[in-house]
């Protein structure tokens, strides 16, 4: 059992002890308004108002007075513009997603948080439900992602596609000018990169770990074309990281690090390398990509005088010759259960503005949640021959199963498997052990969950 698994298992037992260790900071009433979101009109529901609200997030970077984007203390106040009596303090932590799971444990997170790893089947224990999935997904986009038994208890904060950050200045200095759509043209643009230019042709951003977590997020619709790949395919497949023998799925994603890696197209030292300063290298041309998602377009444009130059492109898969991109939600707002009923309901109320008002997502470079809004940032120009799709559910009675999967197998995919990641750049550089050997170890260990959880195989 990892260790997102036993924190959470631990959540579940001291809330089943004592409802008020997980309260917020509210009356610790086990009360839950009875007002769905889609009730709500922004301007007239809930105007006589009186609450203190405190939201639990990840972003740091906007409680900071100099943050190039929009920070945290000017969209409350143009919230307060409708609604002067909801105050709202934000704290925020770098570590967000181990602090996030602590915090849930100790109940004094506050009103509104970013929903951490938890499993499906717990979220009632800590939020309150939106509405039903059917309701919500009339308002919302990716509304079952933090759902369980049809109700809703996440509202995502902005959407993401997957693809690669890039210079282009870089690129057209390498003589790059059309953008690889296969991994076997991608390392060949970074060989160029490295012999016509001076910047790292690939930055694994390996010692900040979380960053290597993204390349998880590739290996589902973007590498398969396959909406149902992840939770209802992947999940009863044997040897899922085998190579399928056309450059698509998981082993493709993986060895394009690894050959990167391995190559010498990445940073002389991968244990040096910092986040922090990495924005502003690429952003100069220092170096030439990043795997990340588009959440972190804005943050590099704004961090030099380039902003110009960093462009986002599909990552280079192709699928029977088209190419395609998994549009998936960042972290979701969750409100506490045990907050008092007039908290939820404030909370509730800024949740919504945040989604429909406060063009949030667009701002950070993402796709909008609101169900009606289909408009993308610029920064999504070299997408146009690009499909976003996004993951289908579970089945039902299978919305834990990807969880236990993970779970028992220790890999960890797109749940914090930063080491898995960090371990491809490892044996790469150390030419300690081959891609294939990787990818057999991760297999074996993939159809043993199979097998502990007597799923059915196809």
């Amino acid at each position: 059992m990892n260790l997102k698994k036993i924190v959470a298992a631990g959540i579940a037992a001291v809330c089943a002890v004592s409802m008020a260790a997980c309260g917020g900071s509210g009356s610790g009433s086990s009360k839950v308004t009875d007002i769905q979101y889609k009730d709500i009109k922004l301007g007239q529901t809930g105007k006589d108002i009186k609450a203190n609200l405190k939201l639990f997030s990840h972003r740091t970077d906007m409680l900071k007075n100099d943050y190039p984007g929009t920070t945290w203390k000017q969209y409350i106040a143009e919230f307060n513009k409708t609604y002067p009596n909801i105050k709202v303090t934000v704290e925020a932590n770098s570590d967000y997603a181990n602090s996030a799971m602590t915090r849930l444990q100790g109940g004094d997170w506050g009103d509104i948080m970013m929903i951490p790893a938890v499993d499906r089947a717990e979220l009632q224990n800590y939020f309150i439900s939106y509405g039903s999935l059917g309701d919500m997904n009339k308002e919302i986009k990716y509304a079952v992602n933090q759902s369980y038994q049809k109700k809703v208890y996440g509202v995502a904060s902005v959407g993401n596609a997957s693809g690669i950050v890039y210079n282009k200045r870089i690129f057209k200095e390498a003589g790059i000018d059309k953008l690889p759509t296969t991994p076997k043209e991608f390392i060949s643009d970074l060989k160029a990169i490295k012999e016509k230019t001076k910047a790292t042709p690939l930055y694994t951003n390996y010692a900040a770990g979380w960053t290597m977590g993204a390349w998880d997020a590739y290996i589902g619709g973007t590498a398969t074309g396959d909406p149902n790949y992840m939770n209802n395919v992947f999940t009863h497949t044997k040897n899922p990281f085998k190579d399928p023998g056309d450059g698509t799925h998981a082993y493709n994603v993986y060895k394009i690090l690894y050959d990167a890696v391995a190559d010498g197209l990445t940073e002389d030292d991968y244990s040096t390398t910092d986040w922090e300063t990495s924005k502003n290298k690429l952003n100069s041309g220092d170096i030439a990509t990043m795997v990340l998602g588009s959440w972190a377009v804005s943050q590099i444009q704004s961090a030099g005088d380039n902003a110009k130059d960093v462009g986002y492109m599909p990552f280079p898969i192709s699928v029977k010759g088209k190419q395609y991109a998994t549009s998936a939600s960042d972290y979701a707002y969750g409100i506490n259960k045990n907050s008092s009923t007039t908290n939820q309901e404030a909370a509730m109320i800024f949740v919504k503005w945040l989604t429909e008002k406060s063009n949030y997502a667009y701002n950070e470079g993402g796709v909008s949640i609101a169900a009606d809004d289909d408009k993308l940032p610029d920064l999504y120009s070299d997408f146009k021959n690009v499909k976003l799709i996004a993951d289908e559910p579970a089945p039902d009675g299978e919305e834990d199963l990807f969880n236990d999967l993970n779970s028992d197998s220790e890999l960890n995919i797109n749940s914090g498997g930063d080491s898995r990641v960090q371990s491809i750049v490892e044996h790469a550089a150390n030419k300690d052990e081959s891609y294939n050997d990787l990818v057999k170890e991760w297999n074996q260990k993939w159809n043993d969950a199979l097998d502990s959880e007597g799923v059915d195989t196809k």
